[in-house]
C-alpha cells in the first residue's frame, strides 16, 4: 500500500492546547503523524507535521477545510499540502 503523504504547516501566536487539538483532529480521522517539528519564536508558535492519509475516509479537500476552520477556531493558521506538491514547488 503506498503511502499519501501530507505536509502540514501550523502558524499563529503561541497558546495552550495548540498541538492537542491538531493531533486530536488527525487522530479522529485516521491521520497518523510520522514526523512534527514545532518551535516557538517570541511569542509565535510554528508546526510542520507530516503525515500519512493513506487511512482516513476523508477527501483531501475535506481535510484541508476542516484543519483550516480548526485553525481559525484557535487561532492559527494551519495549511495542508500534498507531498507530491510540495516536493515539486521546492525543486531546486
Amino acid at each position: 500500500m503506498h503511502m499519501k503523504k501530507t505536509i502540514i504547516t501550523v502558524v499563529g501566536k503561541d497558546t495552550v492546547g495548540i498541538i492537542a487539538k491538531v493531533c486530536t483532529y488527525l487522530a479522529n480521522n485516521q491521520i497518523n503523524i510520522l514526523d512534527i517539528s514545532q518551535t516557538i519564536v517570541q511569542g509565535f508558535f510554528n508546526m510542520m507535521m507530516i503525515v500519512d492519509t493513506n487511512q482516513t475516509d476523508k477527501d483531501f479537500g475535506a481535510i484541508v477545510d476542516e484543519l483550516a476552520k480548526l485553525g481559525e477556531e484557535i487561532g492559527v493558521v494551519i495549511r495542508c499540502q500534498k507531498e507530491e506538491i510540495f516536493d515539486s514547488m521546492h525543486r531546486i
